[in-house]
């Protein structure tokens, strides 16, 4: 049995973690999965420690983070604290659906080098409220990071991946929050399965999606793309 660690970057989201927990646990009981989940926090102080201890999951726990923080290095700090061979990196703001994670799983112990949660194969989607310019946005964002990558949603930020493919990633340095895109370019991933998901938006909290977040994708694409044709 494949012991897996799930690891969910936060700011401010004490309180959406209780909800995606019990639908973990529920997901967990039904498939006889074992795993562990990390909440990389970044020193939010409001409440996320209680909120998960007031739980009772002892496979839970917060790591409060007080440096260099930001989603992508707090996804990487959290690799670096996991104790499964087997990595899922999933947004705590339900947007992500706990119960594809042992689909994600299934496609890497059949061979994938990393799976992905995907809007946009046959039986993904987005949410049904999401204005013509967020979706403009969305596929303009896919649109510029597909020749880096064989994936039709490059840019999703639910995936899975073994201990060892990270291991082959070479000076790991994203910029904003697209740390799937990073490790698919710079762990030099050629197979991956793609999940369909249906992506809802928050329920509560804030997004993190602002102008400065678009800002730093661009500037991360074209290290990306710098790296790529410096690698040939």
């Amino acid at each position: 049995m494949p012991q897996i660690s799930i690891i969910i970057p936060t700011y401010q989201e004490a309180i959406n973690a209780p909800n995606l927990l019990k639908r973990i646990a529920e997901a967990r009981e039904v498939h006889g999965l074992k795993w562990e989940v990390l909440f990389m926090d970044d020193d939010s102080q409001d409440g996320l420690g209680e909120a998960v201890n007031r739980t009772n999951f002892e496979w839970a726990r917060v790591i409060v983070r007080k440096t260099n923080r930001g989603l992508a290095p707090a996804v990487i700090d959290g690799f670096h604290h996991a104790s499964g061979n087997i990595l899922v990196v999933m947004d705590a703001d339900l947007s992500h659906p706990p119960e594809q994670i042992k689909a994600l799983v299934d496609h890497l112990e059949h061979g994938a080098e990393m799976a992905i949660g995907s809007r946009y194969v046959p039986g993904g989607s987005t949410d049904p409220h999401w204005g013509w310019f967020r979706k403009l946005n969305s596929l303009i964002a896919t649109w510029m990071a597909r020749p880096l990558v064989k994936a039709k949603d490059p840019m999703s930020g639910f995936f899975a991946l073994h201990q060892q493919t990270l291991e082959r990633a070479h000076q790991l340095s994203p910029l904003g929050y697209k740390i799937g895109l990073e490790l698919m370019v710079k762990c030099s991933i050629k197979s991956i399965a793609e999940v369909p998901i249906v992506f809802v938006d928050r329920a509560a909290g804030e997004s993190k999606l602002t102008f400065r977040q678009q800002w730093l994708y661009l500037r991360h694409l074209l290290r990306l793309y710098k790296y790529r044709l410096l690698k040939r």
